[in-house]
């Protein structure tokens, strides 16, 4: 299987991932310690599913590159927003600025560290595991 496939079915584990870590976070999580802290929570648990997911990827593509692993994060990252702004916007109907708002770190928000660990989880994992 090609490292292009590869990256492609990850993205959508890791779409799995995250959505079923969003399910437990409003059924688990808000009722007992309300929205904010649920997404604040959830961001962490979400880091560290994205970079498990990332470390198991780097492990079935031994043929990857370093650059290719970063390449890969790029297109997983680019999979991601995308995929948050069309579906949150046109199917959700979320506006633009509740949509940004969870990029706000100043507000407590820390879905930008989901994203930083998705671009860069590859990478990061083909470097621990000694990968050039």
């Amino acid at each position: 299987m090609s490292l292009g496939v590869k990256a492609v079915a990850a993205w959508f584990a890791l779409f799995m991932l995250m959505f079923s870590n969003g399910a437990a976070r409003v059924v688990l999580l808000q009722p007992r310690l309300g929205e904010e802290r649920a997404r604040q929570v959830a961001s962490l648990t979400g880091a560290v599913l994205v970079l498990a997911l990332s470390g198991l990827f780097v492990g079935v593509s031994p043929e990857a590159t370093s650059s290719q692993l970063l390449s890969v994060g790029v297109g997983w990252l680019a999979g991601t927003v995308a995929f948050e702004f069309l579906f949150g916007h046109f199917v959700s109907g979320a506006s633009w600025t509740a949509l940004l708002a969870d990029y706000n770190i100043l507000r407590g928000r820390l879905w930008s560290l989901i994203l930083l660990c998705v671009c860069l989880g590859p990478w990061l994992c083909g470097a621990l595991m000694g990968r050039r």
